[in-house]
């Protein structure tokens, strides 16, 4: 198994793509718990560069769901808890206990914050949609500050505010 990383620019500041034979395994953050512990060499591939195209059409609101090959690695409970958070929609939120819900059981909340907190691929991956169960945001792996850009970035536009569709 060949693993590559690459950075990329974003409006977040840099981030760290990572990729093991065909599929992105993780993406950090500059400042985050991975920094420069990044495995493989420093390189460009087809796969890399797809993924800093997506990135930058998300960040340019032009993208809203990746289109990517991903293999997270991780318990699996956390393999369960980061397929659901795929499918928590562009410009939506769920709470923890929600998606307890979902995995069967309520009181699963804790253990989801704990899996999404984990979470490998932040951004491609949308643990930001993932908030408290009094609306308030709670903890973010890439910072408070990130997971309210994210959310901010996924809210519709100004003009469209008033719209009814």
């Amino acid at each position: 198994m060949s693993t590559v990383h690459a950075v990329v620019e974003s409006p977040l500041g840099a981030l760290t793509l990572v990729a093991r034979d065909d599929a992105l395994t993780a993406l950090h953050f500059a400042d985050g718990r991975h920094r420069g512990q990044e495995p493989g060499e420093r390189t460009t591939t087809p796969l890399l560069a797809e993924a800093r195209r997506q990135l930058a059409e998300y960040f340019d609101r032009r993208r809203t769901e990746f289109d990517l090959p991903l293999a997270p690695e991780g318990e699996p409970f956390q393999l369960r808890v980061w397929a659901l958070l795929r499918e928590i929609p562009f410009g939506a939120t769920r709470t923890y206990g929600e998606l307890a819900r979902q995995l069967g059981h309520v009181r699963y909340a804790q253990a989801v914050g704990a899996a999404n907190g984990r979470n490998p691929l932040p951004v491609i991956v949308p643990c930001h949609r993932v908030i408290g169960a009094d609306g308030g945001l709670t903890g973010y792996a890439g910072g408070l500050d990130r997971k309210r850009s994210l959310l901010a970035l996924e809210e519709p536009p100004a003009e469209d505010a008033g719209r009814l569709f």
